[in-house]
């Protein structure tokens, strides 16, 4: 076959460029970026107030930040948050079970339970166990005042109201759970706890690890309640200082870096849960 009969390739020189090709101009965005600059300039204008105000105290703020008494309540804080975080994700995926429950009795108690402990605030329900002794002064015999210390009373009142959103959050995380995958999973013969562990557990834990992460951030920062009842957290240890030392400003400002410092570090270790359970979705970026 000679060169003549190849078909000839064509090159970028050999296509004709049309005479009038349009030009793309971007979208000029005047309003956002006036936005933008106004936003800046308020910002800028906020932190530049804090940190030139005497009022704050800043050399104050330095010198108590790891102060003994403030790191102690910080510890005693941690600590409340993370056994109301624990026991309250307990007894509420034992109530989650009662919901999703065939057992009409199991499922009322569950509902019941759910809409109380949500229908009242913390602060009333810690006040009120805080003074239980009022209604049962003894409990197989042993008084109460003895039974119930401050903090024994802030565990059982957060843990109680803890564990009616976390109930919800895990219902709603098993429910998200595909029915079909249960449905051939028991078609493989699989047992109920593999099924649990191997099929509901990772896709559910997907839609459980957000709320779950905000529940730990808002619990961590709801412990500065239990201040009401004499609870020696990093709250009540600043206002001890300031009750003596008249500094209320600055102390609070200790109080409130810490709470920030420590949601920062649950909020980005929330970030890595969240993506380590997103594996293999389109959200795990």
């Amino acid at each position: 076959m000679s060169s003549d009969t190849l078909a000839k390739v064509p090159t970028a020189s050999d296509v004709p460029e049309p005479a009038d090709v349009p030009r793309i101009v971007p979208q000029r965005r005047y309003g956002q970026w006036t936005a933008a600059l106004v936003v800046l300039a308020l910002l800028g204008f906020a932190v530049n107030s804090v940190l030139r105000n005497q009022a704050f105290q800043w050399d104050v703020v330095a010198d108590y930040f790891t102060s003994d008494s403030v790191l102690r309540g910080l510890w005693l804080t941690l600590w409340l948050t993370a056994v109301v975080m624990v026991l309250g994700f307990a007894l509420g995926t034992l109530l989650a079970a009662f919901r999703l429950s065939a057992n009409p009795v199991l499922r009322a108690v569950s509902w019941g339970y759910v809409w109380l402990f949500r229908s009242i605030p913390i602060l009333v329900q810690l006040l009120l166990w805080f003074n239980i002794g009022a209604l049962y002064p003894q409990v197989f015999g042993v008084k109460t005042v003895n039974l119930l210390s401050p903090v024994a009373v802030a565990i059982v009142g957060l843990t109680l109201h803890e564990a009616a959103y976390a109930a919800e959050v895990v219902r709603g995380g098993i429910l998200s759970v595909d029915r079909g995958q249960i449905e051939a999973a028991q078609a493989l013969g699989l047992s109920r706890w593999r099924r649990w562990w191997r099929i509901v557990l990772p896709q559910a834990m997907r839609s459980i690890v957000p709320p779950a992460g905000n529940m730990l951030i808002g619990t961590l920062k709801g412990t500065s309640i239990v201040s009401v009842i004499a609870v020696n957290d990093l709250l009540f240890s600043t206002q001890l200082i300031y009750h003596r030392t008249y500094q209320v400003i600055p102390l609070l400002m200790v109080a409130t870096l810490w709470y920030a410092v420590v949601t920062t570090v649950l909020g980005i270790g929330q970030t890595y849960v969240e993506k380590y359970y997103a594996r293999g979705t389109e959200n795990a970026r």
